[in-house]
């Protein structure tokens, strides 16, 4: 069962994949995850997070960014992490800048090891990302209730009021993948 729901979230990963590109030429970024705040916490939590992903922009020439992606870490509790998902946010632009901030939700399935005996469980939590298009940091937020529900915090840390989960998003044509020749900060697409 569990090798069979894989399969099937890498299939739809696919072809998530596959019909934007179709409609559209998006990018790719590579994602180091590398830090978890854990808010007004007393436990000594593990906030380096370290980790890989990959995140998938689709290009739009509206105001609206779908993304996919997939990443493994090192959890709060120090213990490996995996999740693959996708999510929408909306994209801000300030004046003719070409910083950017993104606002919206993610939808995941994850496993970790302790948490619902390793077995993957689903996900959605408030995302934004603040940046430029080849450099920029995706911001999450775990409220309280979540992160109990998933840890059960509030045993070991009653005063922890959620966690901020903080990635480093770098455009793939930085390590030699994908297209190059693409300029340092985002294309201005504001309408």
């Amino acid at each position: 069962m569990r090798h069979a729901t894989r399969i099937c979230l890498a299939a739809a990963l696919l072809y998530l994949t596959q019909t934007a590109a179709a409609q559209s030429d998006g990018s790719w970024d590579v994602i180091l995850n590398g830090r978890a705040v854990h808010m007004n916490a007393t436990k000594d939590w593990n906030e380096d997070n370290w980790g890989l992903g990959i995140e998938h922009e689709f290009r739009t020439t509206g105001h609206w960014v779908k993304v996919a992606m997939a990443n493994g870490f090192e959890d709060s509790m120090g213990d490996p992490s995996y999740m693959a998902g996708g999510g929408i946010k909306r994209r801000f632009r300030f004046g003719g800048s070409n910083f950017y901030t993104d606002v919206g939700g993610i939808a995941f399935l994850m496993t970790r090891e302790t948490a619902n005996g390793g077995k993957r469980f689903p996900g959605l939590l408030p995302a934004a990302t603040f940046g430029f298009k080849r450099v920029a940091v995706n911001v999450t937020y775990l409220p309280e209730s979540v992160v109990n529900d998933v840890t059960h915090s509030h045993k070991y840390d009653p005063s922890m009021h959620g966690v901020f989960f903080l990635q480093l998003k770098l455009d793939a044509s930085l390590f030699g993948l994908g297209r190059r020749g693409r300029p340092f900060l985002a294309e201005n697409t504001a309408e």
